[in-house]
């Protein structure tokens, strides 16, 4: 777990460390993206401001070490509970295929396919990833949902989810993931970073 690094304040999503920084005021919030602006020129971090809240993202520990600084010097609080990320799944049998044609639709570029995945690099749009299958006829699930979420926060979630009529369908590789189903069967892994 990231907390067990010394950066308290962040999660390990799918791809980088997130974290939540609560603002009382949107002033605040704006006067700490810019002092966040002028401590980290040389490795930009992603930043989103809220009404109420900073979300900052990094693959940088060492950044996000500073950013944690520059939010402690700002009187702001941190609340790494509340971070999450979407990913959509997409089972084929031909990434090559489909990837680019994905790619165009939802980013605008065919060059924003890399490998199994595509990254919108305005981080407009969820990011897809391709799960290789043996050819199969279709109907079949084909799109999934990865949910990334704190590890702590994964036991509350399953507990509504459970409540709400879903069921868990797969947790041979907890705390990966585990995979729930909806009433109908549709699924979504949440994801963690934990025992990859």
């Amino acid at each position: 777990m990231v907390s067990e690094t010394g950066l308290q304040d962040w999660r390990k999503l799918a791809q980088k460390l997130h974290a939540r920084f609560l603002i009382d005021a949107y002033a605040d919030g704006v006067r700490f993206v810019a002092a966040v602006g002028e401590a980290c020129q040389d490795a930009v971090p992603d930043v989103r401001l809220g009404a109420s809240f900073v979300d900052v993202a990094t693959r940088d520990a060492e950044l996000a070490g500073r950013i944690s600084a520059i939010a402690a010097e700002h009187g702001l609080t941190a609340d790494p509970m509340a971070v999450a990320q979407l990913e959509i799944g997409l089972d084929t049998a031909d990434l090559v295929e489909l990837g680019p044609f994905w790619a165009a639709v939802l980013t605008g570029s065919t060059e924003s396919f890399t490998g199994n995945d595509i990254f919108d690099p305005t981080g407009r749009v969820a990011n897809v990833w391709f799960q290789g299958t043996t050819p199969h006829e279709t109907p079949r699930q084909r799109f999934h949902l990865d949910l990334w979420l704190p590890p702590e926060v994964v036991p509350g979630r399953i507990e509504v989810a459970l409540a709400a009529g879903g069921k868990v369908v797969y947790d041979e590789e907890a705390p990966a993931f585990i995979v729930l189903a909806d009433p109908q069967g549709n699924k979504v892994c949440l994801c963690t970073s934990e025992g990859r």
